[in-house]
């Protein structure tokens, strides 16, 4: 699958960001994975979500594996994609087992599959082992014409380590980079969205995920270099409101 794959085809997002093309309220909702990875979510609440995707015609819904059969079903027709997570949302799993898992997820309807990296060989500045763990998975999810998103988890890394997993994330044929699981003690900031696309050059999505919680945030982001955005918040994103999930 060609990397270029996710930045274009079907969706208006810039390759590249920039001030210039941070989007007013109403043309964000393409660039949002409204997501719902609360381990206690409930079926009403991950149908909820996904009316809601609906209605505002989000780019997808982003939701643990046992619920991507549910989302894809509730999103027939919609046009809004189906996200699922891999090794979520420590990493710390063989990568053997996290390709198992995002082919089941492709086979179960996920066009678009978010995996943690392995994030303790980010720290070890480990770029064999970190191309390696994205590899099998960018394997499994391709076979399945998805797109792989890679989570760096930036708030556990410093610039450096951050640079290093951006670019075995390029060398193992990801997709997409993405900042944050949400879960590990930080979220997206526009500084490392920014290092990440200069990273990455402009053929890659970037996803800033965590904390982004209104329209500002979520144009910051863009500007930055974000190419999609993850959140919980995205109708008050959409509204201009302020959010108050901790996604």
């Amino acid at each position: 699958m060609s990397n270029e794959a996710p930045v274009t085809a079907g969706s208006a997002t810039p390759a590249a960001g920039g001030a210039a093309n941070a989007p007013a309220a109403g043309n964000i909702a393409s660039y949002i994975d409204h997501t719902l990875l609360k381990p206690e979510a409930s079926e009403a609440e991950v149908l909820k979500v996904c009316a809601e995707a609906a209605e505002y015609r989000f780019k997808s819904v982003c939701v643990n594996p046992v619920w991507v059969k549910s989302v894809k079903k509730a999103l027939k027709g919609s046009g809004v994609l189906t996200c699922s997570v891999v090794g979520f949302p420590l990493g710390a799993t063989p990568s053997d087992v996290k390709a198992f898992e995002a082919r089941g997820a492709v086979l179960d309807g996920a066009e678009e599959v978010d995996m943690v990296i392995n994030i303790a060989a980010a720290r070890a500045n480990d770029k064999g082992a970190l191309v390696d763990d994205i590899a099998a998975v960018a394997e499994a999810v391709h076979e399945g014409g998805a797109i792989l998103k890679v989570i760096i988890e930036t708030a556990l890394l410093d610039d450096a380590q951050k640079v290093l997993a951006c670019e075995a994330a390029v060398e193992a044929g990801a997709d997409f980079v993405k900042t944050s699981t949400g879960f590990n003690g930080g979220g997206a900031t526009a500084a490392d969205v920014a290092l990440m696309r200069r990273t990455v050059g402009p053929d890659l999505g970037v996803k800033a995920s965590g904390g982004v919680r209104s329209l500002a945030d979520a144009q910051a982001m863009i500007a930055a270099g974000a190419t999609r955005i993850g959140a919980s918040s995205g109708i008050a994103i959409v509204k201009g409101e302020q959010g108050s999930s901790a996604y």
